[in-house]
């Protein structure tokens, strides 16, 4: 059974400021790990690693290691990390739609979200880890979608600027947008999350370019 290969540790680039984590702190944190309910953050179990760059700012990028909860089946629920590894720092939120229901979302707020296709007919989204016909599956449940996504610190000086709040320049209608250009600048290539086996033999047909935001997959 061929299975996806692993992401290796990707430990995050930056070590948040502050003292380290006290006694009584760590024993409150013990505690509260015993006695009350993280319901709403258990779930979050499907994992996918992309590149994300700003919106206008094709160089202004960032690897994102998504953590997602499937809602149903035309919603997912991301939260964002710099990393794979328990120091991994929480960088921002994704919400990916359904092309059903992103085409029922009002004009004005469409311009907030993007396409997902190229990141996926290029092989530059990723599924550490699964066997490869389960990648495939997920992933093509999530051609034609759209994601929402919002950064709230940008922790990699070697790709931009560091700094805590990443918001959208004024005019912009989102927070990131999609990596489009499969040369050899791109997003993924910089933050070594392409499969270049996928861009080689892509998993699905299409007859669609890969950055169409709509394609019919074959077989």
């Amino acid at each position: 059974m061929a299975v996806h290969a692993r992401t290796a540790d990707r430990v995050s680039p930056t070590r948040p400021a502050g003292e380290g984590k006290g006694a009584w702190l760590a024993t409150l944190e013990q505690g509260a790990h015993l006695l009350q309910d993280t319901s709403p953050a258990q779930g979050f179990d499907v994992y996918v690693v992309g590149c994300h760059c700003a919106k206008g700012e094709p160089g202004f990028q960032m690897e994102a290691h998504h953590y997602c909860r499937v809602v149903n089946d035309d919603l997912l629920q991301c939260v964002l990390f710099d990393g794979n590894t328990r120091q991994a720092n929480l960088i921002g939120v994704e919400y990916i739609v359904s092309g059903r229901l992103f085409d029922g979302l009002p004009e004005h707020e469409k311009g907030y979200w993007h396409p997902h296709n190229f990141e996926l007919l290029s092989g530059q989204l990723v599924a550490p880890g699964l066997p490869e016909a389960a990648e495939r599956e997920f992933l093509s449940h999530l051609v034609n979608s759209y994601g929402k996504t919002w950064h709230t610190w940008h922790t990699n000086p070697a790709t931009g600027t560091r700094r805590w709040a990443w918001t959208p320049r004024a005019g912009a209608r989102s927070g990131r947008a999609s990596s489009r250009s499969p040369g050899p600048s791109t997003a993924s290539t910089r933050c070594g999350t392409t499969s270049p086996a996928r861009r080689r033999s892509p998993v699905w047909s299409t007859s669609a370019p890969a950055d169409a935001p709509r394609a019919t997959l074959g077989t």
